[in-house]
């Protein structure tokens, strides 16, 4: 097995993280381009906001049970031991 100089091991290793550097560079703007990453202009004159509609009672109680599912999955623990105060939409 050859020996290499340290002088060859360093270029070789500062090479290796600038390569890996202008690929993250590469990849990250790659993907921004294809996500949309720039920001629309603003529109002189704004449209006036629809209201949204409400959900359904069924449907939050389906949601709510899910989560509750969810939650208790995740603490090990019987579904009836949780208790959902409020939920709010974020």
């Amino acid at each position: 097995m050859p020996e290499y100089g340290s002088l060859f091991v360093c270029l070789m290793g500062m090479g290796t993280v600038f390569f890996g550097l202008i690929c993250l560079i590469v990849l990250t703007t790659i993907m921004g381009k294809i996500v949309g990453g720039h920001a629309a202009p603003a529109v002189s004159a704004p449209a006036p906001a629809a209201a949204a509609p409400a959900a359904p009672e069924g449907n939050r109680q389906e949601i709510a049970a899910a989560v509750s599912a969810a939650i208790a999955e995740e603490l090990g623990t019987g579904i009836t031991g949780i208790r959902i105060v409020s939920m709010k939409k974020l």
